[in-house]
């Protein structure tokens, strides 16, 4: 190479790196464990002259009111059937620009070890959020716990429930709050990021969710109106290219040992907005 293109290579470099220079992205997470998960991203953005500001919230359901509003800029917390009922239900207008991972839904205790320990009169709490709460009931019934009544929908509720192996109770809870309540219960089905916030690891589990549908898959959303400015969806797209990454892959296996599993990196969910 050329002294001349040599300058002329290290000057398209550095004009990429301006682009985003001084950049900040405020990204909406639920549960301590994704700073951790998102730092190898958030380096490869910062060569990049790129910000990733990882915001904590406590509960599922202000993420998308905040990004709704501008307080944020992108959230990563959910996963599809999640969101799909979150636009419906509240009419936020998000798009998904790109999948990350697929976890298990596991039922925990720190009272029995095996399935066979539960008794008539236990109580076992589920996520109280209609789509958590749909998938933890086809947990118990995948387990034998309870019997579904044919013709369940994707996402049963405790009225689909058609029998009860054992007389269980099922007592509906907000996500974040059952960690903290199994002293008080025999079991309960337990949200990945609240199960690694509590210590709990996927081995610990009393049974193993086996779900891996597409509605399962978890998401990192944008506000739509924002997809109609080319620069933001240049900017997006840096962010997603470094979460699709070999190192945030190796990542993923070496801290979590399973827990999240990358699906759909192949999709280019951002390509109908880039010009």
């Amino acid at each position: 190479m050329t002294r001349k293109l040599f300058v002329a290579f290290v000057l398209v470099l550095a004009l990429v790196a301006g682009a985003f220079a001084d950049q900040t992205v405020r990204l909406g997470v639920t549960g301590s464990v994704y700073d951790e998960m998102w730092q190898p991203v958030k380096e490869m953005l910062a060569k990049q002259g790129i910000n990733l500001e990882v915001i904590q919230f406590t509960d599922y359901v202000t993420p998308n009111r905040a990004l709704a509003d501008g307080d944020i800029d992108l959230n990563g917390f959910q996963h599809q059937i999640y969101f799909a009922d979150e636009l419906q239900s509240r009419g936020y207008k998000l798009t998904n620009i790109a999948n990350t991972f697929v976890v298990p839904l596991n039922l925990y205790s720190i009272k029995i070890k095996s399935l066979d320990e539960i008794k008539d009169g236990d109580v076992i709490a589920i996520p109280n959020d209609p789509t958590n709460g749909g998938r933890a009931i086809k947990v118990l019934a995948t387990s034998g716990l309870i019997t579904l009544r044919e013709g369940a929908g994707f996402n049963p509720a405790k009225e689909d429930i058609a029998a009860y192996n054992k007389k269980i109770t099922i007592q509906e809870l907000a996500a974040n709050t059952i960690p903290s309540a199994l002293p008080d219960i025999a079991a309960g089905v337990i949200n990945d990021t609240y199960a690694l916030d509590y210590g709990l690891k996927a081995s610990d589990a009393v049974f193993a969710d086996q779900a891996r549908e597409h509605e399962y898959w978890n998401l990192i959303a944008a506000r739509t109106s924002d997809l109609a400015d080319p620069a933001k969806v240049e900017l997006y797209g840096k962010i997603v290219d470094a979460y699709h990454s070999e190192e945030m892959k190796a990542h993923l296996a070496e801290l979590y040992g399973g827990f999240f599993r990358p699906v759909g990196w192949d999709e280019d969910l951002l390509a109908p907005f880039k010009k």
